[in-house]
């Protein structure tokens, strides 16, 4: 008999599959529907239109009524997402709903499904609950975008079999999670004020103005590099593009014991080295725009596993930093968030996409890092002067 917080976590690594498998498709819809690289990074990037909201209604429906009423019903949104992107190979016009349907999805799962982890996770050390919901979350990104690319690049009908996949994945999901109980009393008095948690000048200053970077370093990796290089690498670069954003994000999930240290340790530790993982990320990435072929490829499979590292860092700390921060009643309404605040980062690539034609990718990714810089330095500078006043 499976744990229920395993049972849970199939549910996250499920979704989180389905919020990453289309990051692999861009050659493929390049192919077979002429999007160009602005097109795909604007309907990769239109799935925050469908995360955000549901995350704050959603965080707040989870501390209300319980987690499972939100997370039994957003397995169907996610089955429903892929069959709309399927239907998006003859109307292209569908890919943007679909992704806003897989938003929708995950907005319904990170919030409540990350409190729920931290609940069932209660008999275990400290950090465990988000530890394990980051796992689970950044092994489902990873293993989506990995098989998506493997299945699109070797088997028949790309634009098919990838979303079949998931929907799969989805009902063996509905079939675990579903008895999963809640093992925390409903709040009975939500009324509307502000979260006290994100009110605190430890949030406000100490994470918001990083938190970006968690997905902006990460959807840069795998939706801006690997094409760069899709010339020299040809019947393999759509393969090569769901291995760098396993990469990417695997290493994030494979360093969360190492967060989890960290931040018990010290809240700003493990932002310290995620910051400058990322950092010298984005400077491998400079390579990348320097160079070509073989030493270009081994640059883009360096910066993945860097900027993965910062990803898989940031997360862990933020929600651990989150937990400790969040009252119970108000623990799915906080880290969602959170989750706002870092798929903010999934802008990033359809920015530098802009951006790039006029001033190079390097100077992108130059900037990329000392904004990245600035947004710890300032927000820590602001949160010290205002702890030091009160």
């Amino acid at each position: 008999m499976l744990s229920p917080w395993v049972r849970l976590a199939a549910a996250l690594f499920a979704v989180s599959w389905g919020a990453n498998q289309f990051a692999p498709m861009q050659l493929v819809y390049r192919e077979h529907l002429g999007l160009g690289n602005g097109s795909f990074t604007a309907i990769l990037a239109s799935y925050v239109v469908g995360l955000v909201p549901a995350l704050l209604y959603f965080g707040r429906v989870s501390d209300r009524y319980g987690r499972r009423a939100v997370i039994r019903p957003m397995i169907p949104v996610g089955i429903v997402s892929s069959l709309v992107l399927i239907a998006g190979a003859a109307v292209p016009d569908l890919l943007y709903l679909g992704r806003v349907l897989a938003g929708l999805a995950s907005g319904m799962a990170f919030g409540a499904g990350t409190a729920w982890m931290k609940e069932l996770s209660s008999t275990a050390p400290a950090g465990a609950g988000a530890r394990r919901a980051a796992v689970s979350l950044s092994a489902g990104f990873g293993c989506g975008a990995l098989f998506a690319g493997v299945i699109a690049q070797w088997l028949p009908a790309p634009e098919l079999l990838p979303y079949l996949a998931h929907i799969a994945l989805m009902l063996g999901a509905l079939a675990l999670v579903w008895a999963v109980p809640d093992v925390r009393a409903r709040a009975t008095d939500l009324t509307a004020t502000p979260l006290s948690a994100v009110a605190t000048p430890q949030f406000r200053w100490g994470i918001a103005p990083w938190a970006p970077w968690v997905f902006g370093v990460a959807t840069m990796s795998f939706a801006t590099l690997p094409p760069l290089v899709s010339e020299s690498l040809r019947s393999t670069s759509v393969a090569f593009t769901g291995l760098v954003a396993a990469l990417t994000l695997i290493t994030g999930a494979m360093i969360q014991p190492w967060a989890s240290r960290w931040s018990q340790q010290d809240d700003a530790a493990g932002i310290r080295v995620g910051i400058t993982l990322g950092v010298l990320g984005f400077g491998a990435a400079t390579v990348v725009a320097y160079t070509d072929g073989a030493l270009s490829v081994a640059a883009i499979v360096v910066a993945a596993f860097l900027l993965g590292s910062c990803y898989g860092i940031l997360l862990g700390s933020g929600l651990a930093s989150v937990e400790r921060l969040a009252p119970a009643d108000e623990l799915a309404q906080t880290v969602a968030v959170f989750y706002c605040l870092i798929y903010v980062g999934f802008t990033v690539p359809f920015v530098i996409s802009l951006l790039a034609p006029h001033v190079g990718y390097a100077a992108c990714f130059v900037g990329a890092a000392l904004l990245m810089l600035l947004s710890v330095a300032v927000g820590r500078k602001v949160k010290d002067r205002h702890l030091t006043h009160t």
